[in-house]
């Protein structure tokens, strides 16, 4: 099968290349999944996993990538609660071969079906983006009707999902970004936007909670604006400071197969809406991850054209 390999931790995005790789193996309680879409993380080949499974073993060459849509083909030993042809989307865990391949190997608990008629390209910039936000909102910071929250980096595939989750309970969403930013933070439902090139913080106020995805200078100034009782959530960093009166909390996405069907129903219903933006073939993955390429929304690879796998009426 082709997939996108990198080999040498040190060569950064100019490692990555398309090449012949083993078809996976299906494991007890794994999928096989044909991967029609991927999403990926830019700074995922910084991260330890990327480059040695749980027990620390070197596992290069490494397949990249941690979201995905597709389609399940094979079940391993003793899997429940999935069928072979089934439409699916979720994670692939962060110390195996990722999404970035035609097939791939995953954790039947880590995928949710998808519904018909939802892209697979939309479905491929949910998972981390829509686990991470609810997450994030509902199950650290608890937040609820009639809060203030400050989401830093509205525009982004994590803040974007914040924003529209966190105005469906009924909060109050101050949106910060760059100037370009506004106008899809105020689409998504934000009511008052902050330039966080131009506008002081300060005047934000203090909010019930703040959403960082950004960390550094940022995240420290953040802190101040949290009122007591209130909670700070990063995806970013570990906080160095904690707010008065208040806490602050790092944390990393988990799989969550009840919220991934939560989140597709908002999906199917239009109630939520992932920004995708550019959506590129397996080849020209290299590109996509590097890191001067800034485009709205979250770049997908498409590994399998839609169109050319419906039947011609």
């Amino acid at each position: 099968m082709r997939a996108i390999t990198v080999r040498d931790r040190t060569a950064g995005v100019g490692g990555l290349t398309l090449t012949d790789m083993p078809y996976p193996h299906a494991a007890e309680n794994d999928v096989i999944v044909r991967v029609h879409a991927a999403g990926f993380t830019p700074g995922e080949l910084d991260w330890p996993a990327t480059w040695s499974d749980r027990a620390g073993r070197d596992r290069t060459p490494t397949i990249p990538g941690h979201e995905l849509s597709g389609v399940v083909v094979e079940l391993g030993y003793g899997t429940t609660g999935l069928t072979v042809g089934q439409r699916v989307f979720g994670l692939t865990d962060w110390a195996r071969n990722g999404s970035l391949a035609e097939y791939t190997a995953v954790e039947a608990r880590n995928l949710a079906p998808l519904p018909a008629g939802i892209d697979h390209t939309v479905a491929a910039a949910l998972p981390i983006s829509g686990l991470t936000a609810w997450q994030g909102l509902f199950d650290h910071a608890h937040l609820t009707t009639g809060q203030t929250v400050l989401i830093h980096g509205a525009a982004g595939g994590v803040g974007s999902i914040a924003v529209q989750l966190a105005r469906e309970v009924g909060a109050h969403v101050i949106a910060t970004g760059r100037a370009g930013d506004r106008a899809v933070a105020r689409t998504l439902g934000a009511q008052t936007f902050v330039d966080l090139a131009a506008d002081d913080l300060r005047h934000v106020g203090e909010v019930d909670v703040v959403f960082d995805v950004i960390g550094g200078d940022i995240l420290e100034r953040s802190t101040a604006l949290v009122r007591p009782g209130g909670t700070l959530v990063t995806i970013a960093e570990p906080p160095t400071v904690q707010p008065r009166d208040g806490r602050a909390i790092f944390f990393v996405v988990e799989p969550d197969r009840a919220r991934l069907a939560d989140l597709a129903e908002r999906l199917r219903d239009g109630r939520l809406n992932p920004l995708v933006g550019a959506v590129r073939p397996l080849s020209e993955t290299a590109a996509a991850f590097a890191p001067d390429r800034r485009t709205p929304g979250k770049t997908i690879i498409q590994l399998v054209d839609e169109q050319e796998t419906r039947s011609p009426e």
